[in-house]
Protein backbone atom coordinates (compact mmCIF):
# COMPACT_ATOMS: atom_id res chain seq x y z
CA UNK A 1 0.00 0.00 0.00
CA UNK A 2 1.38 3.40 -1.01
CA UNK A 3 1.09 6.56 1.10
CA UNK A 4 1.06 10.08 -0.34
CA UNK A 5 1.05 13.45 1.39
CA UNK A 6 0.91 15.92 -1.51
CA UNK A 7 -1.55 16.29 -4.39
CA UNK A 8 1.27 16.30 -6.96
CA UNK A 9 2.57 12.91 -5.79
CA UNK A 10 -0.87 11.33 -5.91
CA UNK A 11 -1.72 12.86 -9.30
CA UNK A 12 1.49 11.37 -10.74
CA UNK A 13 0.65 7.98 -9.22
CA UNK A 14 -2.91 8.15 -10.56
CA UNK A 15 -1.68 8.84 -14.11
CA UNK A 16 0.12 5.51 -14.04
CA UNK A 17 -3.21 3.69 -13.63
CA UNK A 18 -5.11 2.68 -16.74
CA UNK A 19 -7.86 0.64 -15.11
CA UNK A 20 -10.83 1.55 -12.90
CA UNK A 21 -10.18 3.44 -9.67
CA UNK A 22 -12.45 3.66 -6.65
CA UNK A 23 -12.12 6.48 -4.14
CA UNK A 24 -13.29 6.65 -0.52
CA UNK A 25 -12.87 10.07 1.15
CA UNK A 26 -12.72 9.98 4.97
CA UNK A 27 -11.73 12.11 7.94
CA UNK A 28 -10.10 9.14 9.62
CA UNK A 29 -11.06 7.36 12.86
CA UNK A 30 -12.19 4.55 10.57
CA UNK A 31 -14.96 2.21 11.71
CA UNK A 32 -17.04 -0.57 10.16
CA UNK A 33 -19.05 1.99 8.21
CA UNK A 34 -15.92 3.23 6.45
CA UNK A 35 -14.70 -0.33 5.99
CA UNK A 36 -17.94 -1.24 4.19
CA UNK A 37 -17.33 1.59 1.70
CA UNK A 38 -13.72 0.52 1.22
CA UNK A 39 -14.67 -3.13 0.69
CA UNK A 40 -17.27 -2.15 -1.89
CA UNK A 41 -14.71 -0.05 -3.73
CA UNK A 42 -12.14 -2.86 -3.67
CA UNK A 43 -14.74 -5.29 -5.03
CA UNK A 44 -15.91 -2.98 -7.82
CA UNK A 45 -12.62 -1.44 -9.01
CA UNK A 46 -9.12 -2.49 -10.02
CA UNK A 47 -7.53 0.01 -7.60
CA UNK A 48 -8.80 1.82 -4.50
CA UNK A 49 -7.61 5.12 -3.04
CA UNK A 50 -8.62 6.30 0.45
CA UNK A 51 -8.08 9.83 1.71
CA UNK A 52 -7.72 10.72 5.39
CA UNK A 53 -8.07 14.45 5.94
CA UNK A 54 -9.92 16.33 8.67
CA UNK A 55 -11.15 19.21 6.54
CA UNK A 56 -11.22 22.49 8.50
CA UNK A 57 -13.48 24.39 6.09
CA UNK A 58 -16.53 22.25 6.91
CA UNK A 59 -16.32 22.84 10.67
CA UNK A 60 -18.07 25.85 12.18
CA UNK A 61 -16.72 27.91 15.06
CA UNK A 62 -17.21 26.00 18.31
CA UNK A 63 -17.43 22.58 16.63
CA UNK A 64 -15.09 19.69 17.34
CA UNK A 65 -12.31 20.32 14.80
CA UNK A 66 -9.53 20.31 17.42
CA UNK A 67 -10.85 17.26 19.25
CA UNK A 68 -11.92 15.18 16.24
CA UNK A 69 -10.66 11.60 16.77
CA UNK A 70 -7.19 10.97 15.35
CA UNK A 71 -6.13 7.34 14.87
CA UNK A 72 -3.76 7.43 11.91
CA UNK A 73 -1.74 4.31 12.78
CA UNK A 74 -4.90 2.24 13.24
CA UNK A 75 -6.47 3.75 10.12
CA UNK A 76 -3.49 2.79 7.97
CA UNK A 77 -3.58 -0.77 9.29
CA UNK A 78 -7.30 -1.00 8.51
CA UNK A 79 -6.71 0.26 4.97
CA UNK A 80 -3.90 -2.22 4.37
CA UNK A 81 -5.97 -5.15 5.64
CA UNK A 82 -8.95 -4.06 3.49
CA UNK A 83 -6.89 -4.12 0.30
CA UNK A 84 -6.46 -0.39 -0.30
CA UNK A 85 -3.80 0.47 -2.88
CA UNK A 86 -3.04 4.06 -1.87
CA UNK A 87 -3.81 6.38 1.04
CA UNK A 88 -3.76 10.16 0.69
CA UNK A 89 -2.69 11.92 3.91
CA UNK A 90 -2.38 15.64 3.14
CA UNK A 91 -2.00 18.46 5.64
CA UNK A 92 -3.94 21.72 5.48
CA UNK A 93 -1.14 23.56 3.68
CA UNK A 94 -1.12 20.95 0.91
CA UNK A 95 -4.85 21.35 0.32
CA UNK A 96 -5.47 25.10 0.70
CA UNK A 97 -3.95 28.37 -0.45
CA UNK A 98 -3.85 31.58 1.60
CA UNK A 99 -6.13 33.36 -0.87
CA UNK A 100 -8.39 30.40 -1.54
CA UNK A 101 -10.99 30.05 -4.26
CA UNK A 102 -14.28 29.14 -2.61
CA UNK A 103 -17.44 27.27 -3.55
CA UNK A 104 -20.92 28.16 -2.34
CA UNK A 105 -23.62 25.57 -1.76
CA UNK A 106 -26.97 26.02 -3.53
CA UNK A 107 -28.87 28.96 -2.04
CA UNK A 108 -31.99 26.96 -1.19
CA UNK A 109 -31.23 23.29 -0.61
CA UNK A 110 -27.77 24.06 0.72
CA UNK A 111 -29.30 26.06 3.59
CA UNK A 112 -32.01 23.73 4.88
CA UNK A 113 -31.63 21.07 7.59
CA UNK A 114 -27.86 20.57 8.01
CA UNK A 115 -27.26 23.76 6.05
CA UNK A 116 -29.63 25.76 8.26
CA UNK A 117 -28.12 24.53 11.51
CA UNK A 118 -24.54 24.66 10.20
CA UNK A 119 -24.38 27.59 7.74
CA UNK A 120 -21.28 27.34 5.57
CA UNK A 121 -20.82 23.64 6.31
CA UNK A 122 -21.71 22.50 2.80
CA UNK A 123 -19.51 25.18 1.24
CA UNK A 124 -16.56 23.49 2.92
CA UNK A 125 -17.73 19.97 2.10
CA UNK A 126 -18.15 20.72 -1.61
CA UNK A 127 -14.86 22.60 -1.73
CA UNK A 128 -12.80 19.72 -0.34
CA UNK A 129 -14.67 16.98 -2.23
CA UNK A 130 -14.14 18.80 -5.53
CA UNK A 131 -10.43 19.08 -4.76
CA UNK A 132 -10.19 15.40 -3.81
CA UNK A 133 -12.06 14.27 -6.92
CA UNK A 134 -9.75 16.34 -9.10
CA UNK A 135 -6.66 14.93 -7.38
CA UNK A 136 -7.76 11.27 -7.53
CA UNK A 137 -9.73 11.30 -10.82
CA UNK A 138 -11.69 8.22 -9.73
CA UNK A 139 -13.99 6.08 -11.82
CA UNK A 140 -16.30 5.78 -8.82
CA UNK A 141 -16.45 7.56 -5.45
CA UNK A 142 -18.18 6.08 -2.42
CA UNK A 143 -20.27 8.01 0.11
CA UNK A 144 -22.50 6.78 2.95
CA UNK A 145 -26.23 7.41 3.07
CA UNK A 146 -26.00 8.46 6.73
CA UNK A 147 -24.93 11.92 5.54
CA UNK A 148 -27.91 11.99 3.20
CA UNK A 149 -27.97 15.71 2.48
CA UNK A 150 -24.21 15.74 1.92
CA UNK A 151 -24.60 12.87 -0.55
CA UNK A 152 -27.33 14.82 -2.37
CA UNK A 153 -25.12 17.93 -2.53
CA UNK A 154 -22.18 15.98 -3.93
CA UNK A 155 -24.32 14.20 -6.51
CA UNK A 156 -25.62 17.56 -7.70
CA UNK A 157 -22.16 19.13 -7.78
CA UNK A 158 -20.98 16.28 -10.01
CA UNK A 159 -24.01 16.81 -12.25
CA UNK A 160 -23.84 20.62 -12.39
CA UNK A 161 -20.06 20.77 -12.96
CA UNK A 162 -20.05 17.86 -15.45
CA UNK A 163 -17.52 15.83 -13.46
CA UNK A 164 -16.55 12.48 -14.94
CA UNK A 165 -17.13 10.29 -11.89
CA UNK A 166 -19.87 7.97 -10.70
CA UNK A 167 -21.07 8.66 -7.14
CA UNK A 168 -21.98 5.43 -5.36
CA UNK A 169 -24.37 5.75 -2.36
CA UNK A 170 -23.66 3.13 0.32
CA UNK A 171 -26.01 1.80 2.98
CA UNK A 172 -25.83 2.88 6.64
CA UNK A 173 -23.95 0.44 8.87
CA UNK A 174 -25.27 0.01 12.41
CA UNK A 175 -24.20 -1.54 15.68
CA UNK A 176 -26.13 -4.64 16.75
CA UNK A 177 -28.32 -2.42 18.96
CA UNK A 178 -29.25 -0.17 16.02
CA UNK A 179 -26.96 2.81 16.64
CA UNK A 180 -25.63 4.18 13.36
CA UNK A 181 -21.85 4.02 13.25
CA UNK A 182 -20.11 7.37 13.55
CA UNK A 183 -16.61 8.49 14.52
CA UNK A 184 -18.31 10.80 17.04
CA UNK A 185 -19.87 7.89 18.94
CA UNK A 186 -16.66 7.72 21.01
CA UNK A 187 -17.71 11.00 22.67
CA UNK A 188 -20.77 9.32 24.25
CA UNK A 189 -20.72 8.20 27.87
CA UNK A 190 -22.29 4.83 28.71
CA UNK A 191 -25.56 6.49 29.72
CA UNK A 192 -25.55 8.81 26.70
CA UNK A 193 -25.04 5.89 24.38
CA UNK A 194 -28.23 4.30 25.69
CA UNK A 195 -30.06 7.57 25.09
CA UNK A 196 -28.58 7.75 21.58
CA UNK A 197 -30.46 4.56 20.71
CA UNK A 198 -33.61 6.69 20.64
CA UNK A 199 -32.61 7.93 17.18
CA UNK A 200 -32.89 4.48 15.64
CA UNK A 201 -35.93 3.75 17.81
CA UNK A 202 -37.68 6.83 16.43
CA UNK A 203 -36.81 5.82 12.87
CA UNK A 204 -38.08 2.29 13.47
CA UNK A 205 -41.36 3.77 14.71
CA UNK A 206 -41.58 5.86 11.55
CA UNK A 207 -41.00 2.76 9.43
CA UNK A 208 -43.72 0.87 11.32
CA UNK A 209 -46.17 3.74 10.77
CA UNK A 210 -45.46 3.77 7.04
CA UNK A 211 -45.87 -0.02 6.88
CA UNK A 212 -49.32 0.38 8.45
CA UNK A 213 -50.32 2.93 5.79
CA UNK A 214 -49.80 6.01 7.99
CA UNK A 215 -48.30 8.36 5.40
CA UNK A 216 -49.03 11.81 6.86
CA UNK A 217 -45.65 13.41 7.57
CA UNK A 218 -46.83 15.59 10.44
CA UNK A 219 -48.15 12.53 12.31
CA UNK A 220 -44.89 10.65 11.81
CA UNK A 221 -42.64 13.52 12.90
CA UNK A 222 -44.79 14.15 15.99
CA UNK A 223 -44.52 10.49 17.02
CA UNK A 224 -40.75 10.58 16.48
CA UNK A 225 -40.38 13.74 18.56
CA UNK A 226 -42.12 12.02 21.46
CA UNK A 227 -39.57 9.19 21.33
CA UNK A 228 -36.74 11.75 21.24
CA UNK A 229 -38.14 13.98 24.00
CA UNK A 230 -35.15 13.72 26.36
CA UNK A 231 -32.63 14.64 23.66
CA UNK A 232 -32.02 18.12 22.26
CA UNK A 233 -33.74 17.87 18.88
CA UNK A 234 -32.39 20.01 16.04
CA UNK A 235 -34.75 18.65 13.43
CA UNK A 236 -37.00 15.76 12.55
CA UNK A 237 -37.88 16.12 8.90
CA UNK A 238 -39.38 14.16 6.03
CA UNK A 239 -38.43 15.07 2.46
CA UNK A 240 -38.38 13.49 -0.96
CA UNK A 241 -35.06 12.34 -2.37
CA UNK A 242 -34.54 15.72 -4.02
CA UNK A 243 -34.89 17.28 -0.55
CA UNK A 244 -38.23 18.93 -1.29
CA UNK A 245 -40.79 19.30 1.51
CA UNK A 246 -43.63 16.77 1.27
CA UNK A 247 -46.90 16.36 3.15
CA UNK A 248 -47.17 12.59 2.75
CA UNK A 249 -44.60 9.81 2.48
CA UNK A 250 -43.93 8.72 -1.10
CA UNK A 251 -42.79 5.11 -1.22
CA UNK A 252 -39.33 4.75 -2.85
CA UNK A 253 -38.93 8.55 -2.91
CA UNK A 254 -38.69 9.59 0.75
CA UNK A 255 -35.99 10.20 3.35
CA UNK A 256 -36.83 10.57 7.04
CA UNK A 257 -34.06 12.47 8.86
CA UNK A 258 -33.24 13.30 12.44
CA UNK A 259 -30.52 15.38 14.12
CA UNK A 260 -30.20 15.66 17.90
CA UNK A 261 -27.70 16.38 20.62
CA UNK A 262 -27.17 13.64 23.19
CA UNK A 263 -25.22 15.42 25.88
CA UNK A 264 -22.75 17.53 23.93
CA UNK A 265 -22.53 15.08 21.01
CA UNK A 266 -24.43 15.89 17.83
CA UNK A 267 -25.81 12.81 16.08
CA UNK A 268 -27.65 12.37 12.79
CA UNK A 269 -29.49 9.40 11.33
CA UNK A 270 -32.04 8.64 8.63
CA UNK A 271 -33.96 6.01 6.75
CA UNK A 272 -34.79 5.85 3.06
CA UNK A 273 -38.37 4.78 2.39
Amino acid sequence: MREFSTPAELITYRKEMTKSVGFVPTMGALHEGHISLIKQSVAENDKTIVSIFVNPTQFLEGEDLDSYPNKIAADLKICALAGVDAVFLPNIQAMYEKDELTITAPKIKGFILEGYNRPGHFDGVLQVVLKLLNITSPTRAYFGKKDAQQLFMIQNMVKHLFLDVQIIPCEIVRESDGLALSSRNVYLSEKERLRALKLSKALKLATKMVMTQQFKCSDITLAMQEVLEDTKIEYVEIVDREFNHIEEVEIKNTIILVATFVGTTRLIDNIWI
